[in-house]
């Protein structure tokens, strides 16, 4: 059997404390194992097409108009999938170690080492697609994550990697509506729970890393 992990995060890689820095860096992850959730929302965006919202670049949570927003979850929440996201409060890490890539490494090591073995005893074959993003430094260090990650849970399953642009793929941007539901919930004061409420049946888990301690992520 084969499983599909969509992911995409939100927060960003500022450590500062100034306007636009997020608290939290959270990695969101959507596993399928169909093309259902790819197929309703490929129509429901030739509809909203119709009705005059052309979307060109597919959906954005972000820059999505409510009644958008809503339409969408409505669509995904028809289907099975699971939801896992990997939460770091930024601030919590090690000063000297604060770079994009070791944040983006520490993020997707959490998040796989976990979810990779829990799923490898369900499927044999994992395809992990993560939405483009940052430097080559920084895609070379999501590509070792998951190569060590493999390694590790060989023989039970076998695990590839991929990095596409979120408009390319439906499940992507479906990635992206979970992440900015639980963006909502971790960095507003007060937090805003409306889309995670939608969501919140599918989430399988929702891990704070750091919790108290500042920590160094790991070295690849």
């Amino acid at each position: 059997m084969r499983s599909y992990i969509y992911a995409d995060e939100s927060g960003n890689f500022d450590f500062s404390d100034g306007p636009g820095a997020t608290r939290y860096f959270i990695l969101t992850t959507v596993t399928v194992a169909d093309d259902a959730i790819e197929r309703d929302l490929q129509e429901l965006r030739r509809e909203l097409a119709w009705e005059g919202e052309p979307l060109a670049a597919g959906f954005h949570a972000t820059n999505d108009k409510q009644r958008v927003r809503d339409r969408v979850f409505a669509a995904i929440s028809r289907h099975d999938f699971r939801v896992d996201a990997t939460i770091l409060e930024k601030r919590k890490i090690n000063p000297a170690r604060r770079t994009p890539e070791r944040l983006y490494g520490l993020a997707w090591y959490s998040h796989l080492s976990s979810l990779a073995h829990l799923l490898a005893r369900e499927s044999n074959e994992l395809l992990v697609i993560a939405a483009a993003i940052g430097t080559n430094d920084v895609r070379s260090n999501f590509h070792a994550t998951v190569g060590a990650i493999a390694r590790a849970i060989a023989p039970t399953a076998t695990m590839r990697a991929e990095i596409w642009g979120a408009a390319s793929s439906p499940l992507l941007q479906a990635a992206d509506y979970c992440a900015w539901a639980l963006q909502r919930k971790w960095e507003r004061e007060p937090s805003d729970t409306r889309s995670y409420d939608l969501i919140q049946d599918r989430i399988a888990s929702e891990f704070d890393v750091l919790r108290g301690s500042i920590i160094n992520p790991p070295e690849h």
